[in-house]
Parts: structure tokens; sequence; C-alpha cells
């Protein structure tokens, strides 16, 4: 296992949901130094934001990537966080088969694991995303 698989089974067995889960261990992988209060805001973006729309592990994959690549405002790196967002949909759909959490859950969410191998999955597509891109490096 990667270190973000690791820090995503941490996260996750400790009860967090998949969008917390990916941006506290994306954070702790690739050292983000997002706040504790801060990380509390992808609180609400689980299971699709509660009513089965766009994966929680996915919204906290796009939330560590974009701490990644992008130092001021979204419209100011246009050129480069478009691709990469692109990107990350494009493998996370690869990986999951669906986007939202009303066709990913049926299909990988499992009574005694919930969402763990969808959020390994979602760390799969977040590190292919980084290696394809060139960005960042694994402790």
């Amino acid at each position: 296992m990667t270190q973000l698989e690791n820090n995503i089974q941490k996260y996750y067995t400790q009860g967090y949901n998949c969008s917390e889960t990916l941006l506290r261990a994306c954070n702790e992988t690739y050292q983000l130094e997002i706040n504790e209060e801060d990380l509390r805001c992808m609180a609400g973006f689980g299971g699709g934001m509660f009513i089965g729309s766009t994966c929680g592990a996915l919204v906290g994959c796009i939330a560590a990537l974009s701490k990644m690549v992008c130092p001021t405002k979204a419209h100011d790196m246009i050129p480069t966080l478009r691709p990469l967002i692109v990107q990350l949909n494009q493998n996370f759909k690869a990986q999951l088969g669906a986007l939202d959490c009303a066709h990913v859950k049926p299909v990988y969410h499992d009574k005694e694991k919930g969402c763990l191998i969808t959020c390994l999955r979602a760390g799969k597509a977040f590190e292919k995303t980084l290696i394809d891109a060139k960005i960042g490096s694994e402790n």
C-alpha cells in the first residue's frame, strides 16, 4: 500500500466520512498544512452531499488538488487547474465507473467496510493524476 492508501485507511477507520477521509489523508501524505478547523469544512460533502450527488471522496480529492496547485484563487489558475480537475474526474470515473455517490455506492459500499473501497480507489485516481501531471511527491 502507498502512504496515501495507509492514511486513507487510518482516517476512514477513525469514523471520518469519504470527503473528510480523502482530504485528511492527502493533507497528511502531502503536507498540505490544512489546519484542523479548516478540515472540518468537508463534513457536509459525504454521501454526495447527503443526496447522492458528486461522491464525497471525489470532492475531497478536488479540495486537496486545489490546495496543491492554487496559491491564490481559481480564476488566476484556470489554465493549470481546469485540466488537472478534468483529469482527476476522468481517473476517478475510470476507477469507480461514475462520479455520483448514487451510482458508486451501490457497487462499492460494503456493510462491514462502508465506503473504504471507494475511498481507496479515489486515492488511486488522485495518485494517478499527480503522477501524470508530475506534481508532488509521497513520503
